[in-house]
């Protein structure tokens, strides 16, 4: 024992040579700071860190953050892609499918409009006062349908398309043009200038070759934004199916991962985290399925029967305004009545082949018989005016009676407004509940996805503490 602390007293520095050496240039490498820097160099030390991750420890934390960052991520692009989707929903419902109802009544009350002031003619001098107010109220409904358009695209985050703002403006520069060429020929046919016929032709022509090309290019514009809007959304968010899969599949692999290495057979938390996961995945797929379900339903019962009935609805009021002018013209080329037969018969398929088992099918059933008895009529005015008889074709064209040509052309035209409010409702509807689905779903798979990455760490932390 006195040998060691002999050798101990010989190996301890002295006094003075603690305080040399603390004094000394070489002491500063050993202060708290420098062995702080040190220390944290050894520890991330390249190989260092290579042998931690070969470790088993290093493996579990590697397979966890894997693991977490899958569900993590899994649950934010879901509820993020269900959250657009959603929202686009809102857009179609609110703005989209508006504005392009709105083009559609500009479209048809510039027909109305049109033929309207084509029939006030007929009688000569002073128009019937029912004539003279269907058609200032046809004008008044598209100024307003222009200026509800204009300010529907005002409002537009990203400002107003430049075709549709180009049409808009268009259509609203010769408006004006085209009602006060009807007035002047009004002002002549008041006055029983046989001129008035030729001013109401060149205002019908204006209108025919000008303002309705523009009228319906809106509205092909607009009924083109719906359907694009359709097609994105019954198309499958692909992205966030593919991620919850992957996370899905990564969560089963660490599952067989820990029972080959670690033989642990089933581990509670990755149990969970999968359980939370495949229940999103079933969400995601269920709800998409139906909200992509109740898209195609409206496309089908509510988009196409509706183009279907507007198409009909504008051939009739075009071939209206052809039937009138041949009258005012008293035209012996034959030019409107070519015209007319060209509308009556596109429009006599729109209506036969319209399905029976479509929304508005009654309105539909009651519009063909209509458009029948005007093909009666028409043909009756035809073979009156065939005799000579103007006053009498004028009268059949316009006249009050059941069996004439107006009350058959209001009769149908009635039908199909109807038929289209009918079909607009049944769109409307499928959009509210596709839109509905996916109620909840956007921050509920964010939660999940949180959820599933918690279950992750705590099925992984009792197997980091058997390692400490």
């Amino acid at each position: 024992m006195a040998r060691i602390e002999q050798a101990t007293a010989v190996l301890r520095p002295s006094p003075t040579a603690e305080l040399t050496a603390r004094d000394s240039p070489g002491a500063l490498r050993d202060s708290p700071a420098a062995l702080r820097v040190a220390f944290l160099r050894e520890q991330f030390d390249p190989a260092r860190l290579r042998l931690f991750a070969g470790s088993s420890p290093g493996r579990l934390i590697a397979i966890g953050l894997l693991l977490i960052t899958a569900c993590v991520a899994a649950g934010w692009v879901t509820g993020t892609t269900v959250g657009d989707r959603q929202h686009t929903l809102n857009v179609l419902l609110d703005d989209t499918e508006p504005d392009a109802y709105s083009a559609h009544r500009l479209y048809t009350s510039l027909s109305i409009a049109d033929a309207a002031a084509s029939t006030a003619f007929i009688a000569g001098g002073l128009e019937p006062q029912a004539v003279r107010d269907r058609y200032s109220q046809a004008v008044g409904e598209a100024a307003a349908e222009l200026v509800a358009e204009t300010g529907r695209a005002s409002g537009e985050p990203n400002g107003a398309d430049d075709t549709d703002t180009r049409l808009r403006t268009g259509i609203a520069t010769n408006l004006p043009v085209y009602t006060g060429v009807v007035e002047t020929a009004r002002a002549n046919n008041r006055s029983g200038h046989p001129v008035g016929a030729a001013y109401l032709s060149e205002a019908s022509n204006q209108m025919q070759t000008t303002v309705l090309p523009m009228a319906e290019e809106l509205q092909s514009r607009r009924q083109a934004a719906v359907t694009e809007a359709q097609r994105n959304h019954v198309r499958p968010p692909w992205t966030a199916i593919v991620l919850v899969v992957l996370a899905l599949v990564a969560l089963v692999w660490a599952q067989f991962e820990l029972a080959k290495r670690w033989r642990r057979v089933l581990n509670p938390g990755l149990l969970l985290a999968s359980a939370a996961v495949l229940v999103l995945l079933g969400w995601t797929v269920v709800a998409g399925a139906v909200s992509a379900t109740s898209m195609i339903h409206g496309r089908d019962d509510g988009a196409v029967p509706a183009s279907r009935l507007t198409e009909s609805r504008i051939l009739a009021q075009q071939a209206r305004s052809a039937e009138t002018l041949k009258l005012v013209s008293r035209d012996a080329t034959g030019d409107y009545d070519r015209t007319y037969d060209a509308n009556i018969a596109r429009l006599a398929d729109l209506l036969g082949g319209y399905p029976s088992s479509a929304p508005a099918a009654e309105e539909v059933r009651n519009a063909i018989p209509a458009l029948g008895r005007w093909r009666v009529a028409h043909q009756r005015m035809n073979d009156t005016l065939a005799r000579g008889d103007y006053n009498g074709a004028a009268a059949v064209a316009t006249g009050p009676g059941a069996a004439d040509v107006a009350a058959q052309v209001e009769a149908l035209d009635k039908a199909l407004e109807q038929g289209i409010d009918t079909t607009r409702d049944t769109l409307r509807d499928n959009i509210s509940r596709a839109a509905r689905v996916l109620d909840f779903m956007g921050p509920g798979a964010l939660v999940i996805g949180i959820v599933a990455a918690g279950c992750v760490g705590l099925g992984l932390w009792p197997r980091l503490r058997e390692y400490r």
